[in-house]
């Protein structure tokens, strides 16, 4: 967490900056290819989520329950819609579910799904989510293999009612080689494209070093963060 409140102007400065950007890549896909912003809030301050709000963003994410739970305390007189965006423990589950967030964009397993099910039935909830895809193949990373995405998505499906599956979420190869990384966004896409009719709606790639690059692959949702603080 930097000790860093950013002032209006800045904000809106890079603000504009991301979203000119996310406008050029999503228009050299198509007019009609709609791309969200999500906010990446874990390292800066309450203050510029608020300032940010009033600059017109409105989905903010974070990496872990506990750092969500105090900033959706801190802010609760604004209509924020929060996701959950960070790798998921289990015994973290039921405090999550007690946030209602608006998307989980991390289940990166049928074993967690399952036990997510488990607490969400006992407290007759339920949650909207995505299915972390490791679409690298790194051991550093958590999500699902590609091979098996499109079995286990369906069926989280068929075994999990009380979670709304919209569609995947990875995360770019960690190199600095940009073919590598579109390549595991492309990977990512196939899935995706290929569970539309299973109700898939949302392809999650892209964040602040790689989001014009993931929405070219067909990212429609992108989570930046560093590129906004700056």
């Amino acid at each position: 967490m930097s000790n860093n409140i950013l002032d209006k102007e800045r904000l809106r400065d890079n603000l504009d900056a991301v979203i000119s950007k996310i406008e050029e890549a999503r228009l050299r896909v198509s007019g009609h290819h709609i791309v969200k912003l999500v906010t990446v809030a874990k390292y800066t301050e309450v203050a510029n989520i608020a300032t940010l709000y009033e600059l017109g963003q409105r989905a903010f994410g974070e990496n872990q329950v506990q750092q969500l739970r105090s900033r959706i305390d801190e802010l609760s007189d604004l209509p924020l819609e929060w996701h959950m965006i960070g790798t998921l423990q289990k015994n973290k589950i039921n405090n999550l579910i007690d946030l209602s967030p608006s998307l989980v964009q991390s289940i990166d397993s049928l074993e967690l799904a399952l036990e997510m099910e488990k607490k969400l039935q006992a407290k007759g909830k339920k949650l909207s989510a995505l299915l972390q895809i490791n679409s690298a193949n790194e051991e550093s990373k958590s999500g699902v293999n590609p091979d098996e995405a499109k079995d286990i998505y369906q069926q989280i499906t068929e075994s999990c009612p009380s979670i709304r599956l919209k569609g995947v979420m990875s995360i770019g190869a960690h190199v600095e080689d940009r073919e590598i990384i579109q390549k595991s966004f492309e990977t990512t896409h196939n899935i995706f494209e290929s569970l539309r009719n299973d109700g898939a709606t949302i392809c999650s790639m892209g964040m602040s070093g790689d989001y014009e690059l993931a929405i070219s692959c067909g990212s429609n949702l992108v989570r930046v963060g560093s590129a906004l603080f700056r």
